[in-house]
């Protein structure tokens, strides 16, 4: 695994060159602009992957702008100045055999290109034409609303996606637009190229982006052409996060239980949401809640021979997923429709036992860390899908906080997921939300259950 440690920096050639301890194969500096380079070397294939990330994402927008940076992701790749149309952009994906995508997710947006290496100038120009002109044509942008308002829809399909919205828009009140990423739909059908704007003018300048690329290149030779081609790009004079502050999330002042009645459900589900820990605010909790997940989810574990052997449930899960700050705790359940209320009191039972000294063993902590790792480095082995891990760190710390992923996973021990227990389930004020459909949530006299 990647380990590195900041020691300064240096300036050559007008580059802040960030002098790190980093694999021979990563080169990480930084233009005057403020714009971030990193270079990962891989010479096992020809081909080149350029990739853009941007601070920028659900946890930087209010109400009225849910679900727009992903929008804007779309709108990327449609016309800008160099090339006036989506026929003139597409025709030019066709001329360089691109393949490309990009992804929104709450702390990140981030653009993708992989092609030929002998290609590669021509491929940053490309990127620094979408980047940097983007056009926002109106018509683009009506035939693109309906677009991206078809994923929310596809969303909408999902029994699982359904309830966890739910349960979310209580757990973080009135900023859950900060952690919804899908959206709302009139704020999707609705935007505007304005919109677009002032998304651009606030996020998306050099001083908060990471430029990335990964393959059979030459460092040396993709700095020069990064300096050349993107060394113009003005830096907006402040820092996004400073001047465009996220307000502090709160806590759930108190536990609640919702219930939801929709005819897609096909079998009782239930979800509890607690507010965990943020890369920002707790970093070695990130890791506690990821390793102890792991355990949890092992077959060998109490939870899984209790819950899931037993009968009780077809399914359960307690996942985290990190953000910069306050990221989801989340338990689903699909218990055995007859068995909810044992289910459920089983659920507690655990939870109350989470922070005992002999909830796990230590095998199951040491195995849950290992393949964690190795997951991680199995990652690496196509480095075009690699890069997007490091520009996804990056955008939730900085690409130190991955390259020692590592080591901050071999170093949870039971003390550090009894804290993360404590801290952040046991006892913590909650959201539990059941979906039902209008039969089971008679026969099965749920309200009756969740009111007790």
């Amino acid at each position: 695994m990647i380990r590195q440690i900041v020691l300064g920096c240096c300036i050559i050639f007008g580059l802040q060159v960030v002098a790190q301890k980093l694999p021979d194969n990563f080169h990480l500096s930084k233009l005057d602009n403020g714009l971030d380079v990193l270079v990962i070397e891989d010479n096992s294939v020809p081909l080149v992957t350029i990739e853009i990330a941007v601070r920028n994402g659900a946890y930087t927008e209010d109400p009225e702008f849910d679900g727009l940076s992903h929008l804007y992701e779309h709108m990327f790749f449609k016309a800008n100045k160099d090339y006036p149309s989506q026929e003139k952009y597409m025709e030019r994906v066709r001329e360089l055999g691109i393949s490309f995508n990009g992804t929104t997710s709450v702390d990140k947006v981030n653009y993708f290109i992989t092609l030929t290496n002998d290609k590669l100038k021509e491929g940053l120009e490309f990127m620094n034409s979408a980047i940097r002109y983007p056009l926002f044509d109106t018509i683009e942008m009506r035939k693109e609303n309906p677009v991206v308002d078809a994923e929310f829809k596809r969303a909408e399909s999902n029994p699982q996606m359904l309830l966890l919205w739910d349960v979310q828009r209580k757990m973080y009140g009135d900023l859950y637009s900060r952690k919804n990423t899908i959206g709302d739909h009139d704020i999707i059908l609705t935007a505007t190229p304005e919109k677009m704007e002032i998304i651009k003018e606030k996020y998306y300048h050099p001083n908060n982006t990471l430029i990335s690329i990964a393959g059979d290149v030459n460092s040396e030779e993709v700095v020069e052409m990064i300096q050349s081609i993107y060394g113009d790009w003005e830096s907006s004079g402040f820092d996004p996060a400073e001047k465009y502050p996220v307000p502090a999330f709160k806590s759930i002042e108190k536990s609640e239980h919702i219930i939801l009645e929709n005819e897609i459900a096909q079998a009782p589900m239930i979800m509890r949401g607690y507010i965990g820990p943020g890369t920002f605010d707790d970093i070695d909790a990130t890791y506690a809640a990821d390793v102890f997940s792991y355990i949890l989810g092992q077959q060998s574990s109490k939870f899984h021979q209790e819950v899931i052997e037993s009968g009780l449930a077809r399914f359960a899960n307690v996942g985290y997923f990190t953000n910069r700050t306050k990221g989801p705790i989340t338990l689903t359940l699909m218990p055995d429709p007859e068995r909810i209320e044992e289910a459920m009191a089983a659920i507690d039972k655990h939870i109350d036992m989470w922070d005992s000294d002999d909830y796990f063993t230590d095998e199951q902590l040491q195995t849950a860390k290992d393949l964690l790792i190795i997951e991680d480095e199995y990652a690496q082995e196509a480095t075009s899908n690699y890069v997007k891990s490091v520009s996804w760190w990056w955008c939730l710390k900085d690409i130190e906080t991955y390259t020692k992923f590592a080591e901050g996973m071999q170093g949870v021990t039971r003390d550090d997921i009894k804290a993360y227990v404590k801290n952040y389930i046991k006892g913590q004020n909650n959201v539990t939300g059941i979906m039902v459909n209008k039969e089971m949530r008679e026969t099965l006299k749920v309200d009756e259950l969740f009111n007790n």
